[in-house]
């Protein structure tokens, strides 16, 4: 870490209304602003993104599925409560956010979606251990909501459902969307499949810790949210074999960076790379695996700014934010797009 970082290098002035309340009206039709190798800003459309890359690059995808992970509910003594399923950790356990006028006591019991009692058993940290019933996944399935962002401010819809989802979803267990991912329907990857571009995927399980807030002015001293990650043998191959082949490993999402990168510092033994990530990426960090990124704008002050200003350099990422917001992208979840090229040497 490099002890000159700091917070406030890391802000930026966001008008409330480009905040995207609601996702393109199809996948790919957002913009996308391309940063390129030189520096250069270039103002596409997502649509043209198979013009950006060529055949031998490798795309790395995060297969992660959205749980409907929030639940309504109170306390057996009658106070409301509401509930953010964090991780699973069992098939009928989990760990929580618990919002309440006063935090359950273990051995307590919470009435959730007036349909079912779960068992507080404990807390770890911030996160409460949590019982339930029957299989966490179907429950959550019948009786949860999807689980958007703190600023999109309508409560989730049906239309939330499908769109706060990638069309490649299979891995259940993130409570938040790996969202450059969004942009992507199947023609789109049919048309990057015929171009010789491939396509692998990682598992990085979205926690509710990406959108909490960095406390510490020096960033040394920022303790990082752990998101559990997977990543399958033939991936490993994947990266390897583009590299070696002069390709480029390009990753959707910063959650496909942090699993590509945590998985690079594990041991290369022959299998499935996997873990909790606590990688905090920041400018000077040396990627290992990754060669550009597809991301969409992110917060000020967030460790995914810090991520992407680690990859392109702060000046250019600066820079285009500023052009961001003079053109009027739409930011965030259900925002517009970047198109990131590592700086030529």
């Amino acid at each position: 870490m490099n002890p000159s970082l700091h917070l406030s290098q890391f802000d930026y002035e966001l008008p409330q209304e480009l905040i995207a309340q609601t996702p393109a009206e199809q996948r790919a039709g957002s913009r996308l602003l391309h940063l390129d190798a030189q520096g250069a800003l270039h103002d596409r459309h997502f649509i043209d993104l198979p013009k950006l890359l060529r055949s031998g690059d490798l795309l790395v995808f995060n297969d992660t599925r959205v749980i409907k992970a929030r639940l309504m509910g109170r306390k057996e003594s009658g106070g409301k409560v509401e509930v953010l399923v964090e991780r699973i950790t069992g098939a009928t356990t989990a760990l929580a956010h618990v919002k309440a006028s006063k935090s359950p006591k273990p051995a307590s019991k919470l009435v959730l979606a007036e349909q079912f009692t779960v068992d507080v058993l404990g807390r770890q940290g911030e996160l409460f251990e949590l019982a339930f019933p029957s299989s966490v996944l179907d429950l959550l399935d019948r009786h949860g909501a999807t689980p958007l962002p703190p600023y999109i401010e309508h409560a989730a819809e049906q239309e939330d459902d499908e769109r706060y989802q990638t069309v490649y979803a299979r891995e259940p267990g993130a409570v938040a969307a790996p969202t450059a991912g969004l942009h992507f329907d199947q023609p789109m990857l049919d048309r990057l499949s015929a171009l010789g571009v491939a396509r692998a995927f990682v598992t990085l399980h979205v926690g509710a810790g990406t959108f909490q807030p960095v406390r510490t002015e020096n960033l040394s001293e920022h303790i990082m949210h752990a998101e559990r990650y997977s990543v399958p043998p033939e991936t490993v191959e994947l990266v390897r074999a583009t590299r070696a082949a002069g390709g480029r490993v390009i990753a959707v999402g910063t959650t496909s960076v942090r699993a590509l990168e945590s998985a690079a510092r594990q041991d290369p033994a022959p299998g499935r790379l996997e873990g909790d990530t606590r990688l905090f990426i920041t400018p000077g960090y040396e990627f290992a695996w990754v060669d550009a990124l597809i991301t969409n704008f992110h917060l000020p002050q967030s460790t995914l700014l810090m991520l992407v200003s680690a990859l392109a350099g702060m000046e250019p990422i600066r820079r285009a934010y500023e052009h961001a917001v003079q053109s009027r992208y739409r930011f965030f979840s259900y925002g517009d797009a970047m198109f990131i090229e590592t700086p030529k040497q």
